[in-house]
């Protein structure tokens, strides 16, 4: 794992979140996007060498949209960047980790992306990242 790529917040408005988030940084984000497939609104701030990523719920079945229901708003997930998703899938794999998506899936911000469920990462959910090439 090459570093933390960024941490991803549950909110539930990101207009209101965007705003708060201005104020705390001091600046605005440099992005949002839909990601369809997975139902989430996204913002991005650049925070030092990592970001911040932001996620609203789309759909009241998303995954964003359970976990808002389920613990409130707040930290989510943990990303990493990864120079090869599937070797270091399959080296979390043998490790004992507990993959969600063996097969990368396209994320937000031009990323491939893997999950690791919480039970087997100590509580917390990781995302493993890597940049798409095309």
């Amino acid at each position: 794992m090459q570093k933390i790529e960024h941490i991803g917040i549950a909110v539930k408005s990101i207009k209101e979140a965007n705003l708060l988030y201005e104020k705390l940084l001091g600046y605005s984000h440099y992005k949002t996007e839909e990601v369809k497939s997975e139902g989430v609104k996204t913002s991005f701030y650049i925070c030092g060498e990592s970001k911040i990523e932001l996620l609203e719920a789309t759909r009241s079945d998303s995954p964003i949209a359970k976990f808002i229901e389920k613990k409130g708003e707040g930290i989510h997930h943990i990303a990493y960047a990864v120079k090869d998703i599937n070797k270091e899938t399959q080296r979390l794999e043998k490790e004992g980790f507990k993959v969600l998506n063996k097969t990368p899936k396209r994320g937000a911000d031009n990323k491939w992306v893997v999950f690791l469920h919480p039970k087997s990462t100590g509580g917390v959910l990781v995302e493993l990242c890597q940049d798409v090439k095309e």
